[in-house]
């Protein structure tokens, strides 16, 4: 069977129009589920956390290849600039625009319809497709209540690699770096202990700290994303506490041991409490998601079994990848960094389309990145 590009294209923009900010991803569950149910997948569901599992099942037992997706995008803050409407999904030179084409909607729909042209006669295992989440606020969180139901032996992550193939990925940390001063009146400071003082020699610190590098993953980053005070807003006061959050970039083998004790060593940070931020959502089910914000980094050998069964399989498909991995976090933090599952990247669009102005997606990456989809099932679950 070939696959239906025109239903995916209306698919993506019905999916598009849209909004669904993490926490507001109901409508969109609610299509793709009735979607997957008339085109003919063979079980589908929204378990407890509000994330959707499609699976097709092959004519002969086998492996599990989970294709893995999320449905919350990042929003639009007003007055921006946009010169297409956001969730228009309009078409134009070539490109769908809207927020989520390329994050990732996109290849949400590519998956769907890649699966539904498999030949099931020839395919040995099943396909799941996922629709996880709030990951844009607890990367592989949701997907971890997924994996535990499906069980993959094998993920596909699908965000952006411009038809590319990843086998690894950086991940993630939120670092809460505090002090504690003494509050006085600000007319008389020398009663007190400003605790933003306190905190300037660790922040001067911190940006001379050394950080490790990795030949596939890139260097290790520390990126100072806010400072607050308490009390704040400060008036006539000084400061008794102040909160330093970083943004820490981690490479594959990190641990929270690791990383928060490279800081805890410095002589600048002596009486400065370091300390993984504490993630807590709840899903538009009403579940709660918790966990530390701390999502590892993970790489798998180019020469890894799955790695190459999938490069085969987009080669097969006409595609000519090259071997990469992902500068932000995924998904895959839970897959590969926690799980330890096989897990490879393929989807389409660059990474740098991801939460722009005027996101779009080429329809020609699309459509190629659909046959990738096939290629690699058809590959991965060969009879």
């Amino acid at each position: 069977m070939s696959i239906n590009f025109d239903a995916l294209t209306a698919l993506l923009q019905a999916m598009v129009r849209l909004r669904t900010p993490p926490g507001e991803e109901k409508p969109l569950i609610e299509l793709l589920a009735g979607e997957m149910r008339r085109l003919g997948f063979d079980r589908v569901w929204v378990n407890a956390e509000g994330s959707l599992i499609g699976l097709i099942e092959g004519a002969q037992p086998g492996p599990t290849l989970l294709l893995d997706t999320h449905g919350d995008t990042v929003g639009v803050a007003p007055g921006v600039p946009w010169q297409h409407d956001p969730f228009g999904a309009v078409i134009e030179g070539g490109r769908m625009y809207g927020r989520g084409t390329s994050d990732m909607k996109g290849a949400l729909a590519a998956m769907i319809y890649a699966a539904l042209a498999a030949d099931r006669s020839r395919l040995a295992g099943r396909v799941a497709i996922s629709v996880t989440v709030m990951e844009e606020v607890l990367e592989g969180i949701a997907l971890k209540t997924v994996m535990e139901e499906v069980k993959p032996d094998f993920v596909v992550i699908g965000e952006s690699t411009d038809l590319n193939l990843n086998h690894g990925g950086r991940g993630r940390a939120e670092i809460h770096l505090e002090t504690i001063g003494r509050p006085a009146h600000s007319s008389s400071p020398q009663l007190g202990v400003n605790a933003v003082h306190l905190m300037l020699p660790a922040v001067q610190a911190l940006k001379e700290l050394s950080l490790p590098s990795d030949p596939l993953l890139g260097p290790a980053i520390l990126a100072l994303t806010d400072i607050i005070s308490d009390p704040y807003p400060g008036y006539s006061v000084i400061p008794s506490r102040c909160r330093v959050t970083y943004d820490r970039r981690l490479l594959a083998g990190e641990t929270i041991e690791s990383v928060t004790g490279s800081i805890q060593q410095l002589p600048e940070l002596t009486g400065v409490n370091v300390a993984i931020a504490q993630g807590e959502h709840t899903t538009y089910t009403g579940a709660t998601l918790r966990h530390p914000k701390f999502f590892p980094a993970w790489k798998f050998a180019a020469d890894h079994p799955f790695t190459q069964g999938a490069l085969a399989g987009l080669r097969a498909a006409g595609l000519n990848p090259s071997l990469g991995a992902y500068r932000f976090c995924t998904n895959a933090a839970y897959s590969a960094g926690m799980a330890g599952v096989p897990t490879v990247g393929f989807g389409p669009s660059a990474e740098g389309q991801a939460h722009v102005i005027d996101e779009y997606i080429e329809l020609e990456q699309l459509y190629a990145a659909a046959r990738g989809f096939l290629g690699i099932i058809e590959s991965v679950l060969k009879v």
